[in-house]
């Protein structure tokens, strides 16, 4: 028996999901290296036409968790419950039976990442708002309970150097911090987690956020965790103000300590060297496409640096 083409093995997802359907077409979409994701636009059997994302985790998302497919198809069921800004999950095959891996198919959205807001504050105060009504989330209810917690997330990103030693990036001054304050005291409740609220992850049509995506690094925890995250890729993609006034709006929504802020900030720039492999020409390269050739790995540099610098002048004993 012949191998199935690829086409052939997306058709028989429709059949699966919507039988008697016509495929009319696939097209590859950016889902990064821990999941391959591809568009579906199919024909139903009254002619309406729809459209749903097959995500395949990859390989070494599998190796280090077998149940990655199913973790974030109950997710995502578990977050639209709860109406927040997340796809519709329709379908899960663990079996392996058409690729040879789990897979899960999402709604999908006309939307896209947006890396030129025109309205910059807007742009901040809608990223604000979607991160806290996340972490109103209660982590520890027992829904929750298949998540990860976090914390091993420390030791890979303070544990290892990046292969290239830049030494105006203050690896191993920052690594030594964290690891003498380790392990650092969580005065916040545990929260929902999306592992990665960065511009990239967020859908818009037009000014408006309509999607939060890629939730395959969802954990519960510190929810300062990803507060730092966020502040320190919108601060390299738009400024000081654009974080500071982020900064002012998720603090505002949300009652958090925000005490041990600066430690996930160190944290956050070692975990985005680590992600970079202190290259930051190579990341800096990834926005021209988009509008942002003021991006450069120069302004990355510049506000890396006073990102750890502000983080470390506030650091509390």
């Amino acid at each position: 028996m012949s191998t199935p083409t690829e086409d052939q093995q997306f058709a028989q997802v429709v059949q699966t999901i919507a039988p008697q359907s016509k495929l009319r077409r696939t097209w590859p979409l950016q889902g990064g290296i821990s999941a391959t994701m591809t568009a579906l636009e199919f024909e139903r059997p009254d002619g309406q036409t729809s459209k749903m994302i097959v995500r395949r985790p990859g390989a070494g998302t599998l190796r280090q968790n077998p149940q990655a497919a199913a973790n974030e198809f109950k997710l995502l069921q578990i977050m639209r419950a709860l109406e927040l800004a997340t796809p519709t999950p329709y379908y899960l095959d663990q079996s392996g039976t058409i690729f040879a891996t789990p897979y899960l198919v999402i709604d999908y959205i006309e939307g896209k990442p947006e890396f030129a807001p025109v309205d910059v504050a807007d742009y901040t105060f809608q990223l604000a708002t979607h991160l806290a009504k996340i972490h109103r989330v209660d982590g520890v209810q027992p829904v929750l309970a298949f998540l990860p917690q976090q914390g091993k997330d420390f030791v890979d990103n303070v544990g290892i150097l990046s292969t290239t030693i830049d030494q105006s990036l203050a690896e191993e001054p920052i690594r030594a911090i964290l690891k003498s304050r380790w392990p650092a005291t969580h005065w916040n409740a545990p929260a929902l987690l999306h592992g990665d609220f960065w511009p990239g992850n967020v859908l818009w049509q037009g000014e408006q956020l309509v999607a939060v995506i890629d939730w395959e690094d969802a954990k519960v925890g510190e929810p300062l965790v990803d507060f730092a995250i966020s502040r320190l890729d919108i601060l390299c993609l738009f400024g000081i103000d654009a974080m500071h006034s982020f900064t002012h709006h998720y603090q505002s929504m949300l009652t958090i300590d925000s005490t041990n802020l600066p430690y996930w900030d160190l944290w956050a720039a070692l975990r985005l060297v680590r992600l970079a492999d202190a290259n930051f020409a190579e990341w800096a390269a990834f926005f021209p496409p988009f509008g942002r050739a003021d991006i450069t790995e120069q302004t990355l540099h510049d506000h890396y640096r006073f990102f750890i610098t502000q983080a470390f002048a506030k650091l509390v004993d």
